[in-house]
């Protein structure tokens, strides 16, 4: 109890340097960009980083740069058996792209005690928050027992293909949290697969369908598109969240079917879209596919349509993100799919994410779920996710915050924003999980 109130002092009265500090990695716009030879994901996500350590080397830390992709910073040192705790967040970010920001995306803006910028939530603010954290254990006089090692990714957003980069070079840690999904620890991740229906066309109507025009992405509920059809538009507009939280949103693709099975002639392109509006309108949970499953641990299994167009083989392409229960398998909701398509359809899977299952007795996922009860007050009981971390790619690590239960569906859009008083709340948790981490000598699975 005495830590944690150190360390909330400590918190309230280094606020503006962290904030200051948090800023000059907020200012670059690290989305990814085109790779080059040292700058695997473009140069902005490499610069992030490379922000990230000369921070970290001010503070005191050996830092150092891995294959170009991963940085981090080490507090303690390296022993001959290579073990290290892990805490690993992204810098990387998604575009900045919508017209409604209240202020510029890449500026940390305070407004009513609140933060808003791209990354602020995902995943910025939640890992320089740690890096801080380890910072004023460090200004404590605290010495780990084991070194304990503040990573910093740069892929995390289109592909976490950083972590393979790293793990050439370095061992994976021995335990390891993410703070890049929610509270309490975040034990299991659903299965992620993302679906290509490729639908036949074949009485030439589709010759008289435009393309689809709108920014679609495979994270997103899309939030407006259009096509032409005889020369004439048929524009959706939808409002966009995450694509694992789709009942916050209204998705463009179905409200567009909707449109079109009312103004086109009949046929198959009509009956196409009758068949998407039907079975995919606000059918979040894939009942009418006959994949509405679910289970204690994860809940029910989550659908969204996230992109469509024509291809040069007269067909219409349309894609599905699905996340689904740990006790499903992908090859079930396959066989099921297959038996709801539309007429000349085929399904092939585009995307491909095995779920995960850390042990929830584990003795660390233990000692962060007591911190955050103890800091919050709040159930500590571990949870899985519908999300996808870094946990997935990075042996022995687990997620943990930096979201309190209720909170959903911030990150990826427009005016990004985090609550002053939970960012302190996290690095307040972080700190005293890092001071914890430092008294351990051993690991216990």
């Amino acid at each position: 109890m005495k830590m944690e109130t150190e360390i909330k002092q400590l918190v309230a009265e280094n606020w503006e340097i962290f904030l200051n500090d948090l800023a000059k990695v907020i200012r670059i716009p690290s989305v990814q960009g085109v790779p080059e030879e040292d700058c695997p994901f473009g140069g902005e996500p490499k610069a992030a980083v490379l922000k990230a350590l000369d921070i970290a080397k001010s503070y005191g830390f050996e830092t150092k740069l891995v294959n170009d992709a991963i940085g981090y910073a080490q507090f303690g040192e390296s022993r001959a058996d290579q073990k290290y705790f892990g805490i690993i967040g992204h810098l990387d970010v998604v575009p900045a792209n919508e017209p409604s920001w209240d202020s510029p995306p890449f500026d940390l803006s305070q407004r009513d005690g609140v933060l808003y910028a791209r990354g602020i939530l995902d995943n910025k603010g939640p890992i320089m928050s740690c890096l801080f954290g380890l910072k004023l254990i460090k200004d404590l006089g605290i010495q780990p027992k084991i070194p304990i090692r503040v990573l910093f990714g740069s892929n995390e957003e289109t592909g976490s293909q950083d972590i393979p980069l790293y793990l050439e070079k370095e061992v994976p840690p021995m335990f390891g949290f993410t703070p890049d999904c929610k509270y309490p620890v975040v034990y299991g991740e659903r299965g992620i697969v993302n679906l290509a229906i490729k639908t036949s066309i074949v009485d030439k109507a589709l010759d008289r369908l435009g393309d689809f025009q709108g920014q679609m992405s495979r994270s997103v509920v899309p939030s407006e598109l259009s096509v032409t059809f005889d020369g004439q538009q048929i524009t959706a507009l939808g409002k966009s969240s995450p694509s694992n939280a789709p009942e916050m949103g209204i998705n463009s693709i179905t409200k567009l079917a909707r449109e079109l099975r009312d103004i086109l002639p009949s046929g198959e392109l009509q009956t196409y879209f009758s068949w998407l509006d039907d079975y995919l309108s606000d059918e979040h949970y894939g009942e009418k596919l006959g994949i509405g499953y679910s289970d204690a641990a994860s809940g029910k299994l989550i659908l969204t349509p996230v992109l469509i167009k024509k291809t040069d083989q007269h067909e219409v392409c349309l894609e599905l993100a699905i996340r689904y229960p740990i006790s499903v398998t992908e090859d079930r909701i396959i066989a099921k799919i297959k038996e709801n398509l539309p007429q000349n359809a085929q399904v092939s899977v585009t995307r491909s994410l095995k779920g995960t299952n850390f042990p929830k007795d584990n003795a660390y996922v233990t000692l962060l779920s007591v911190i955050y009860g103890k800091v919050t007050g709040l159930d500590a009981t571990p949870v899985t996710t519908t999300g996808a971390t870094y946990a997935r790619y990075m042996p022995n690590t687990v997620a943990f915050g930096p979201s309190f239960p209720g909170q959903k569906g911030i990150a990826h859009k427009e005016n990004e924003y985090f609550i002053e008083d939970d960012l302190k709340t996290n690095l307040i948790i972080y700190a005293l999980a890092i001071y914890e981490l430092c008294l351990s000598d051993s690991y216990q699975p």
